[in-house]
């Protein structure tokens, strides 16, 4: 739920191929992690492939402004008119996460992100924090 560009490069990796497999579930084209907690978001939006289609279309993006070349062809690219609600503490909780993992996977991108504000976090833009 969080923006990508806080990912460090094995993170946003993960996320595009993790992203592309929830797609294929959310597409009935695959028989695994049909109940994996994390597909719940985009099972309950009404338009779940464009949810995960404009979802990773911002994974896309951020790879681009970095220099990556992930495969366009595997995603329409789309952008929401809205955006789907999430909780504050959803995307605390993944940041922090994230931090956990940066401590050991990616010591530099952990000590340009460990001053941040957890409030000043931002979500991927298909999400939009609800403050309750």
């Amino acid at each position: 739920m969080i923006h990508p560009k806080y990912l460090d490069c094995k993170g946003l990796v993960a996320v595009w191929r993790e992203g592309l497999l929830a797609k294929k579930v959310l597409e009935g084209k695959t028989k695994g992690y049909k109940n994996h907690p994390r597909l719940k978001i985009f099972k309950e939006y009404q338009k779940p492939i464009d949810l995960i289609n404009a979802y990773l279309f911002q994974i896309f993006l951020e790879a681009n402004i970095r220099g990556y070349s992930f495969d366009s062809s595997k995603i329409e690219p789309l952008n929401l008119k809205e955006a789907v609600s999430i909780k504050k503490e959803q995307l605390k909780d993944e940041f922090l996460f994230l931090m956990e993992k940066l401590k050991t996977r990616d010591k530099r991108k952990f000590e340009e992100l460990k001053s941040l504000e957890l409030n000043s976090i931002a979500p991927n833009p298909v999400f939009r924090v609800n403050d309750e």
